[in-house]
Formats: C-alpha cells, structure tokens, sequence
C-alpha cells in the first residue's frame, strides 16, 4: 500500500505545466522516431524534458546519505558542460569541422558571399525582437536561432545569460530537424520558376592538399582580428577541420567525425532539457520565441535567395537563386532541399555541389555572426 501511496501522492503533485511538458518531450520522441528529424538530438531533449518534470524528480536533485541535497545528473551535466564553461557546445564544433569538406568551397570562393548573405535574417530578428519588449541580450540570442546552428544558439544564449535558453534550443534545433518542409516554401515564395531551373555546370577543380591545410589556419587568422569572440566558434570548427585535412591523423579525425560527435550530441540533447523545467518553458514567450525563431529562419534563407537574384541583374553567368538559401548552417540538410528543388524543376539539373559550397560557408558564417553578437551585447 505505501507503494500506491506513493505513486498516488506523484500523480497528484503534477501540475498542468508539467502535463505540457511531457506532450512536448513526446512529440520530439515521436518526431525523432517516426519522422526521423534530427533523432540523435531531438530524442535526448524530448526524453530529458520528461525526466527533470517528474515532481522531485532526482535528475535535478537528489539527497544522498551523509551529504544532503546535491545536483542530480542533468543539472550537474548543464553546469559543467553549457553553464560554467561552454564546453559542449564547443566541443560538438571540433566534430563538425572534421566532417565538413571545405573542397567545393574553395574551388568556387564566391559561395562565401552567400554564406554571408543568409545570415540577414538573424540581425532583422534582433531588431523585430527589441521592438517586441525584449531586452537586447535576449532578442540577440533569439535572433541568432536563424543561423540553423543549435549549438551557436545554446552557446550564445548561455554567454548572454538569456532567460530563455530552453526555448531557443528548442527552436533552433526544432528549425534544424524541419529545413526539409519549412525551406522549400521559403525558396518557392521569392523565385520563379524559370529561376529555378537555371543551370549550374560544375567546373570545380581539384584542390591542393596544402591549400586545404592552409584553408582552416587562414580562417582563424582572419575570424580572430574581424571578430575576437568568434574565435572560439570558428576556431574549434577549423581545428576539427585541420585534423581532418593534414593526412596525418587519421585516427583522430575519425574519433572526432564519430565518437567525438556522437557523444557530445548526445550529452549535449539530454544536458538542454535542464531548461525546460515546465514552470520556466511553459509561458506565453516561449510561443513568441518559436515564432520569432521561425521568423528568423524564414528571412536567413530568403536573404540568400535575394543576393542571387541581385547579383544575376549585372552577371551574364547567372546563378540559381536557390543556391543562396543553402547559405544557411544546416549541414548538409540545407543543401539536399536545393538538390531536390532543382531536380523537380528540371530532372538534369545537378546543383549539389554549388549548393555544398554555399552550405559550408554558412557553416563559417553563422559562428562569426554568433562571434560578432556576443562580441556587440556581451
């Protein structure tokens, strides 16, 4: 009986905040499974954000003998890893730059202007955000949501010490998982269809393997004097990208491709759901913030879109607009929507590879904007 009684006394401490919260952490489970959306990331938060709103739940706290009240597990991983230091984040950037493969880039260097131009959409959002009642280190931090980046959101938003972590890593990684539904109606709304079916020929060469090693050392030379507190965003990406370019640690590029990656991600999902404790997540803003967050995301790829279309008024090579919103840092998801887009316009029409250069250098883009916006509201 003391059994029931406690199980009865558990189901009767649950608030209607929680009940929300346990909706929430199963449609991201369901999402992950069902759908197949970002599941290494979106399972995490959606099984975390059911363990720390169980009432007394003792991943948050816990009594031990002899020492009293001490941190359970995820809030001890959300203070050392996120909180106290950031290393999460960073670290997960040291896989992603051992995946990327900066060729395409490099044999068609002005791919980086549209990595520039889809990150538009994060700076209108600040703004929009002030004008909505937000302080400015939170609508900074929202705003950087756009970037498709989850962990330069959770990294800037923990810098600027927002009130609204939890949320922003919820949309920016919900935005993420839904790039394949949301970018296609964001492209399809500013180009024609003749736009689209304009043809790429890919002539990139082959790249040199030394410029490949040079590549990431430049980019942090350059990122570290443009934008100080970039350097830690860029840099680890580029030194991730290093091991993996020097061809002579292969073993180490594939612990961090893999391993590295993996583990993180996965401390990393489960470490968020610490801010989305119900009595904190379950507001009016958080609605806010996932529309705002949207907004941003909507207006990042349209901002690719339109230097395309700019740039095509005084080029005689025209460009497929469609190549601009793969600027955005949805690696390589962004670039596969452009791929498909254009093989539905015109079945021989092959823009992968342009669409991959576009998508790396947002990959760049999008830490040096979270760089500059600590950098401003730090």
């Amino acid at each position: 009986m003391d059994g029931l009684s406690f199980l009865w006394d558990g189901i009767m401490s649950i608030t209607w905040q929680q009940l929300v919260m346990y909706a929430v952490g199963i449609i991201l489970i369901w999402l992950a499974i069902k759908k197949e959306y970002e599941p290494s990331l979106l399972l995490p938060m959606g099984f975390g954000a059911i363990l720390v709103n169980i009432p007394g739940s003792s991943a948050i706290n816990q009594m031990m003998e002899g020492v009293g009240e001490t941190h359970g597990i995820i809030q001890w991983l959300f203070e050392t890893g996120i909180e106290a230091s950031e290393a999460f984040p960073l670290l997960l950037f040291i896989g992603i730059g051992a995946m990327i493969d900066f060729g395409p880039l490099l044999s068609n260097p002005k791919m980086f202007l549209f990595g520039a131009a889809a990150q538009f959409g994060i700076f209108f959002t600040i703004v929009f955000a002030v004008l909505l009642g937000f302080d400015m280190k939170d609508a900074a931090s929202i705003g950087i949501i756009g970037a498709a980046d989850g962990p330069t959101s959770i990294l800037v938003s923990q810098v600027l010490k927002s009130n609204y972590i939890g949320p922003i890593a919820v949309a920016a990684y919900s935005y993420m998982a839904l790039v394949p539904i949301i970018q296609p109606i964001a492209i399809k709304a500013v180009t024609t269809k003749k736009e689209r079916m304009i043809r790429m020929p890919y002539a990139g060469g082959d790249v040199s393997k030394a410029m490949r090693i040079a590549f990431p050392i430049i980019v942090t030379f350059i990122a570290g004097f443009v934008a100080p507190d970039s350097i830690s965003l860029v840099g680890m990406i580029m030194f991730g990208n290093l091991i993996r370019e020097c061809g002579v640690l292969n073993s180490l590029s594939d612990t961090a491709q893999n391993g590295l990656a993996n583990l993180i991600t996965l401390l990393l999902g489960i470490t968020i759901s610490f801010s989305m404790r119900a009595e904190q997540f379950v507001q009016p803003t958080t609605i806010l913030i996932m529309l705002l967050g949207l907004f941003a995301f909507v207006f990042d790829t349209i901002g690719g879109c339109i230097l395309a279309k700019l740039i095509n008024i005084f080029s005689k090579q025209k460009i497929n607009p469609m190549i601009g919103a793969a600027g955005i840092s949805a690696f390589p998801m962004s670039a596969r929507v452009v791929q498909k887009l254009g093989l539905a316009e015109d079945p021989t029409n092959h823009l992968l590879m342009h669409a991959i250069g576009a998508n790396v250098s947002g990959q760049i883009a999008s830490a040096v904007a979270g760089g500059i916006i600590l950098g401003f509201f730090r």
